[in-house]
């Protein structure tokens, strides 16, 4: 019982060391990146101002993106100013959970014996060996299993003309679950080549965590 008890910590402590060092080293974050500019380069104040679409707002999420953006927004040569704005800036995100493409479907049915807690026959509780019978399947997918589709979308205004310059979107699918630490990469990949992207569907990485390389 002892030795069976120390090789689940064992397991515990290895899966904790991994997590701790994948956190450490970061991840890489493809995007498919597409965007449209009729811009050939930046006026001399390329200030800007968040614009909400009528359905955005008292939205709460809707400030969230805006604080994702920002850096974003910043580091593509853009500057905020509510109060003398030449762009009007629009954002929008969608996340939609799903099962993993590579996920075994039918991963977790089955029974097993697993450390826990089991009642005991007699009076009270006793500590030791449960059977368990894991439920997964289609209808109850692992959280390994577990797939995220992304998408951001960022439209630029001009307030002079009430014209639509700059139109980009990208999209990434992955396990990753932090969309704190997600949506403002795929904002950088959306707004990366601005004003004048390349054309067509192009994929842009960037680096999430870690050291940066």
């Amino acid at each position: 019982m002892k030795r069976s008890l120390m090789r689940w910590g064992g397991v515990v402590l290895l899966l904790a060391s991994a997590l701790l060092s994948g956190c450490a080293v970061g991840y890489r974050l493809d995007n498919a990146v597409q965007s449209f500019s009729s811009l050939q380069a930046l006026p001399p104040s390329p200030t800007y101002r968040f614009e909400w679409l009528p359905s955005q707002r008292g939205r709460p999420e809707q400030v969230a993106l805006e604080s994702f953006a920002d850096q974003a927004l910043f580091q593509a040569g853009l500057r905020r100013d509510d109060a003398s704005p030449r762009y009007a800036v629009q954002l929008d995100a969608s996340t939609q959970r799903m099962l993993s493409p590579w996920a075994d479907p039918w991963l977790g049915w089955g029974g097993g014996w697993h450390p826990g807690w089991g009642v005991g026959l007699g009076t009270g509780y006793n500590r030791g060996l449960a059977l368990g019978l894991g439920i997964g399947g289609p209808f109850f997918p692992r959280n390994d299993q577990i797939w995220y589709h992304r998408e951001v979308r960022v439209l630029l205004r001009d307030l002079q003309t009430n014209q639509v310059v700059y139109e980009t979107r990208a999209i990434n699918d992955g396990p990753w679950l932090d969309s704190a630490s997600v949506f403002p990469a795929m904002f950088t990949a959306a707004l990366q080549g601005f004003p004048t992207p390349p054309p067509g569907v192009r994929r842009v990485d960037i680096q999430v965590g870690g050291k940066q390389g």
